[in-house]
């Protein structure tokens, strides 16, 4: 079925349509992004059972942005009556009007950028999905995730609980200026499970999870995660801890993942290039990893919960190759800071919702798979571990220092896993030096959407990321 768009923002629209026209006879150039997005997130547990309307990215109002003599300013908000577009207009005047009096009063420095092009588009995009989270029986869905709970407990008396979680998220989006109308409908959908235990005095936990721009039917597969949760928890409490040391790895998708989202991700945020805060400006057009090493970025190079038809600056979504064969080839741009970099924005411009600003933002970040199987990739390994289950990661885009903790380390010597688990593993380097060390990449090919990311503390969206299989030699602690 179709994921059916908002009613509430086409009734709308036209009103809209107005606000812009009176506001374009005092800006040189007029965009408004409205949204309404809908959605729940069920959390079932032994213990607790809730049931909420929210998520990360269910929300309903607008943000107007205006271009005037070099300045852009913007203004949200969410109560809108197409009846009282020019009473809008006026008080919209009035608020950005003392915006830009503050900036002249207290001579503060500014980026002088030109004005967005608004060429003649139109777009309407009602994406495919399964059934619609707005449509969907919760006390069944509750029920279900209930009697996972219960399966995932039933597994061994060393389980002390587990969460089951379920969210989904139906996005309207509208884009609009004088001369584009873009609208876009679409679903994706999350469920993960925490496995608690304990064994030996010693409690730990692991998670497993699934993603997809697909409806709540998704959460009929959750008996899977749980099962593999479990199998991940149950490696975990009878882990060692690693001995710290430079060591051969191979990178479970979900680890390849976390080291594309953290080595060049952030680093290739071309918002970071405009205030020389990233390292990987110095790189554009060098060497930064192995020919075996091939890296997209964009909303349509996988699907998963960030494939969206575009951004919120109203760019197509895109499909950009970050590195080739071992070449960092560019990074992706927000549409105002390619414009003061002179470049072309790439369809990564997201807000955290209509009150916040839009910053450059990765969607699915993928390494390439490769020609290796699995099984060839081990049996090469003379000493060192296969990498699963992710924590969490952080980078460092001015220096391009990295570190990933990661839940499971597996032994692997003389080209056999010997049985041996270490837990926790922290993976840390300096980015090109671990890039260049992959020697291998696997035929498998997965992405992982459970995960949001924070510019910097804050502003939290949706990301994704993933890849095959890869060797590489890193440090370990």
């Amino acid at each position: 079925m179709k994921a059916k768009f908002s009613t509430y923002l086409n009734d709308i629209a036209p009103g809209l349509k107005d606000l812009i026209a009176e506001l374009a006879k005092s800006y040189d150039y007029v965009s408004v992004l409205s949204t309404d997005s809908v959605g729940f997130n069920v959390r079932v547990s032994q213990r607790v059972k809730s049931v909420s309307g929210s998520t990360l990215t269910t929300e309903r109002g607008n943000v107007i942005r205006v271009y005037k003599d070099g300045l852009y300013s913007e203004y949200s908000f969410n109560r809108f009556d197409p009846e009282r577009a020019k009473d809008m207009a006026a008080e919209v005047r009035g608020v950005l009007d003392a915006q830009m009096s503050v900036l002249a009063a207290t001579k503060s420095e500014i980026y002088n950028t030109p004005k967005l092009d608004d060429e003649k588009q139109e777009l309407f995009v009602e994406m495919e999905t399964g059934s619609l989270p707005e449509e969907t029986d919760l006390s069944a869905l509750v029920e279900k995730l209930q009697k996972f709970s219960d399966e995932g407990v039933a597994l061994s008396d060393e389980v002390i609980d587990c969460n089951c979680v379920a969210q989904s998220t139906h996005i309207c989006k509208m884009f609009l200026t004088a001369n584009k109308d873009l609208r876009q409908s679409y679903v994706y959908s999350e469920g993960a499970a925490f496995i608690i235990g304990a064994r030996d005095g010693k409690s730990d936990q692991s998670f497993s999870g699934i993603s997809d721009r697909l409806g709540p039917e998704i959460f009929d597969g959750m008996g899977e995660v749980v099962k593999e949760s479990f199998r991940g928890l149950n490696d975990t409490l009878g882990a060692d801890h690693v001995i710290p040391g430079e060591y051969e790895i191979i990178t479970t998708p979900e680890i390849s993942g976390l080291i594309a989202h953290e080595a060049f991700g952030h680093g290739v945020e071309m918002d970071m290039f405009v205030k020389k805060r990233a390292l990987g400006a110095e790189y554009l057009g060098k060497r930064v990893g192995s020919d075996i090493v091939t890296m997209h970025e964009g909303a349509k190079c996988v699907r998963d919960v960030t494939s969206y038809a575009f951004d919120d600056e109203g760019t197509p979504a895109g499909d950009v190759v970050e590195i080739d064969k071992g070449i960092l080839k560019t990074g992706v741009c927000d549409a105002l800071a390619a414009l003061r970099l002179g470049t072309k924005p790439t369809g990564n411009g997201k807000r955290e919702n209509f009150e916040h600003k839009v910053y450059t933002r990765m969607t699915n970040t993928m390494f390439d798979p490769g020609t290796s199987t699995k099984e060839e990739m081990i049996k090469s390994v003379k000493k060192g571990y296969l990498l699963e289950g992710m924590d969490s990661g952080m980078e460092d885009p001015k220096h391009w220092g990295i570190q990933c903790i990661v839940a499971r380390g597996y032994e692997i010597i003389d080209g056999k896993l010997t049985g041996k688990v270490v837990s926790p593993v922290i993976m840390t380097g300096y980015v090109p030096d671990l890039l260049g060390s992959i020697s291998m990449a696997s035929t498998d090919y997965e992405s992982h959407g459970n995960g949001a990311c924070g510019k910097g503390h804050k502003e939290w969206v949706k990301t994704v990321d993933g890849g095959p299989y890869l060797k590489a030699v890193a440090k370990l602690g």
